[in-house]
């Protein structure tokens, strides 16, 4: 609870103005709402039933300024109420997509992007509407519900009975809550699930079209959405069943105090000095009606309060989750030295995992070589090089640069000396110039059109109607595999940096161009130590040197020529694609 109320409070931060406001006002809007039944007991009693139409004129007068006085002050407290909240939502989505940037991909892997997108959007709707409420609608219920039994009893002693609803609503409310809301906890499960499903359905669009799934990914989403309509339901019907309760006690109470309220006039012969008035009466019942009608709206926001709970709790466990890579005390801010050293490193992505990733990994390279590195599918190359730049940080074991583990480096100055171009090209919607400043955003337009050049990329972008502005869709869907490739390079490349790996990254662009790309890297980019994964042979057999990588072990480690001599897999490999490029 408490890292919950630090969430909130962080929250708060500038929006206590507002909140504050929004109280004043609802507090003064109560207050002209409950004095309006007394004035309307004087003038009936001492106006209409006596026919003073001084006292009628005049009582006219002040029940109109208590209504104006009501109207423009809830207005107000509903202005400020919105503006609390709304600002409490974006300091609240800020605080967890800032968070979110924090984590490392183990992170990620543990919420999953789809239930982090909720968390992010649904989830502090659900808070924003609850915090609205609470500053508003709560306040005002507590307000009516001390202020209108206070004046009930004030009248008469028959206004006591009213008090007795009050166990009887909570009852009803803890029975209907209890019941409710553990359903409604799986309705964010299931949104979650559902989320998940249709981000990874529109991602891989293309996919289902080819293979012609769409009725397989329909009828899964069917199923998730059937279990959010039948959960749903159930909790809503219970929900529901709470407001004909609540009629039948406000009514039953009304009737209790109709009865004896009229028995007391005809006793009193309607007589203001000798007991209950009809005007009294009026106000009383009106009293009571505005008690119970509060307390319904109470109990019944307390639900939504509760639902908002469980929205609150799911972005605590973001909020508090500990990034698994993050930077030491002591860190250091220069990188004097690029060599790359893997000492015993074992690595696996879940520790739970029965078995590594990686396995007993020792190898060094020097700076500014150029290393190609190959191996069968699954056998370790992408979480090789992933660990370089700590996207994942190794379980035992050491990855050194400049002789120096990188966990002591600040993760800032390591990942800006290292460009990575991903197996996934990765455009954001934007601009190719966006999408290239992406790596450097104070770079120069003559830069851009420089790394674009280098990755071979300007020769497409030229030819578009807006050049490096020319419009990039979502996820690039408005260009082909290989020039996004290229546009991805020319990312890392507009770093300038020391270390630059390509994981497969031209795999969709032709032998020609590839060569050209490094001959390109070779020229500009001075004393750069590059890593090459690849699955062709042609791609890396000129690097300086080659790591073969066989079910999570380096197997070799040498020239091509020297690898063809004592390296079965890289061989093996070899003569397979010559005979596929012969045949």
């Amino acid at each position: 609870m408490k890292k919950i109320f630090e969430l909130i409070k962080l929250s708060l931060s500038n929006c206590k103005k507002e909140s504050l406001l929004s109280i004043f006002f609802v507090a003064i809007e109560t207050t002209a709402e409950v004095i309006i039944p007394f004035v309307m007991a004087s003038l009936i009693d001492k106006g209409v039933e006596v026919g003073d139409f001084t006292v009628i004129k005049n009582t006219t007068m002040v029940l109109f300024v208590l209504v104006v006085c009501q109207m423009s002050t809830g207005v107000l407290c509903a202005i400020f109420a919105v503006r609390a909240s709304t600002i409490f939502a974006y300091n609240l989505r800020s605080n967890i997509f800032k968070k979110i940037q924090t984590f490392s991909f183990k992170n990620i892997d543990k919420f999953k992007v789809g239930s982090l997108v909720v968390r992010s959007t649904t989830d502090v709707i659900n808070i924003k509407q609850s915090y609205q409420i609470m500053i508003r609608g709560i306040i005002r219920a507590i307000l009516m519900v001390v202020f209108s039994t206070y004046a009930a009893c004030k009248i008469h002693y028959i206004g006591r009975y009213a008090i007795v609803a009050i166990p009887f609503v909570f009852l009803s409310f803890f029975i209907i809550a209890k019941s409710a809301l553990p359903i409604f906890k799986k309705v964010f499960k299931s949104v979650d699930d559902l989320n998940n499903n249709l981000s990874e359905n529109i991602r891989g669009i293309r996919v289902v079209k080819s293979f012609s799934r769409e009725k397989f990914e329909e009828n899964k989403f069917i199923n998730i959405s059937k279990s959010i309509f039948k959960n749903f339901v159930k909790a809503e019907s219970i929900a529901v069943m709470w407001l004909p309760i609540m009629h039948f006690i406000m009514y039953t109470i009304n009737i209790v105090i109709a009865y004896f309220g009229t028995m007391a006039i005809i006793e009193s012969g309607n007589n203001i000095n000798l007991g209950l008035t009809t005007g009294s009466l009026v106000s009383l019942i009106t009293y009571s009606a505005q008690m119970i009608g509060s307390l319904m709206f109470l109990a019944f926001l307390t639900v939504s309060l509760l639902i908002s709970i469980e929205s609150l709790v799911r972005l605590y466990e973001v909020f508090n989750e500990e990034p698994d890579i993050k930077n030491i005390d002591n860190k250091i801010d220069e990188i004097k030295n690029f060599d790359i050293e893997f000492k015993n490193v074992n690595f696996k992505y879940k520790n739970k995992a029965k078995s590594n990733i990686l396995t007993n990994i020792n190898i060094k390279i020097n700076e500014g070589e150029k290393i190609g590195i190959i191996g069968g599918t699954g056998s370790g190359k992408s979480s090789f090089v992933n660990l370089i730049p700590r996207l994942y940080d190794v379980i035992s074991g050491e990855v050194l640069i400049g002789g120096i583990n990188v966990k002591q480096y600040d993760l800032d100055v390591l990942r800006k000396s290292i460009g990575m171009v991903m197996q996934k090209n990765t455009l954001f919607s934007g601009t190719i110039a966006s999408n290239v400043l992406f790596g450097d955003e104070l770079a120069s337009e003559d830069e851009i059109k420089e790394a674009l050049k280098i990755s071979m990329a300007y020769e497409f972008v030229e030819k578009k109607t807006d050049g490096i502005y020319e419009r990039v869709e979502q996820d690039g869907a408005n260009f082909s595999g290989g020039q996004k490739q290229r546009i991805c390079i020319a990312r890392a490349i507009i770093k300038k940096p020391k270390i630059l790996i390509f994981d497969d990254a031209t795999a969709s662009v032709d032998t020609n161009t590839e060569k050209k790309i490094f001959n390109e890297i070779n020229k500009k980019l001075n004393n750069c130590t590059q890593i090459i994964i690849s699955q062709k042979i042609s791609s890396i057999n000129s690097c300086d040197k080659i790591i073969v990588f066989d079910m999570g072990e380096i197997v070799g480690f040498d020239t091509h020529d020297n690898l063809m001599k004592t390296c079965a897999i890289y061989r093996e490999i070899c003569d397979l694609q010559t005979k596929k490029e012969n045949d």
